[in-house]
């Protein structure tokens, strides 16, 4: 599997200096205040694989918050729970979509004051993606 992810990983470093288009872009990031009393706050955006290879996304960091996981609301009977996205597929030039009642980030335990959050994508140990928008508040 290591080997699998480090051949994927020199496929997109190739792809990516032959390319004017990073492998993998965000855009429309959006890191939401907590609400009061919770402490945790939720992250929107859109990821596009620029590449040629598929991107499995299997967890996203960010320095300002303790823990970050990816999760998708799913309805079911006509209750919507949250459940978690073990790993993020992106097919070769997909856009996928984190936004409210869909797939999104859930960022708990924030550390103190910060203006801006740091988003890191990464694929098992490889950093694909480093992402820094301003906190909304």
């Amino acid at each position: 599997m290591k080997q699998l992810t480090l051949a994927v990983l020199f496929t997109l470093l190739m792809a990516a200096c032959s390319e004017a288009q990073a492998p993998l872009a965000a855009s429309d990031v959006v890191v939401t205040q907590s609400v009061p009393g919770m402490r945790m706050s939720a992250g929107y955006f859109k990821l596009t694989n620029n590449s040629a290879q598929s991107i499995n996304i299997s967890h996203v960091t960010s320095p300002q918050f303790a823990s970050v996981e990816m999760h998708e609301t799913i309805i079911k009977d006509e209750v919507a729970r949250m459940v978690p996205l073990q790993v993020l597929t992106l097919q070769p030039g997909e856009t996928v979509s984190f936004e409210p009642g869909g797939k999104h980030l859930m960022l708990m335990r924030p550390g103190n004051d910060f203006d801006s959050v740091t988003l890191q994508f990464f694929a098992g140990e490889a950093l694909l993606l480093s992402v820094n928008t301003d906190f909304d508040r």
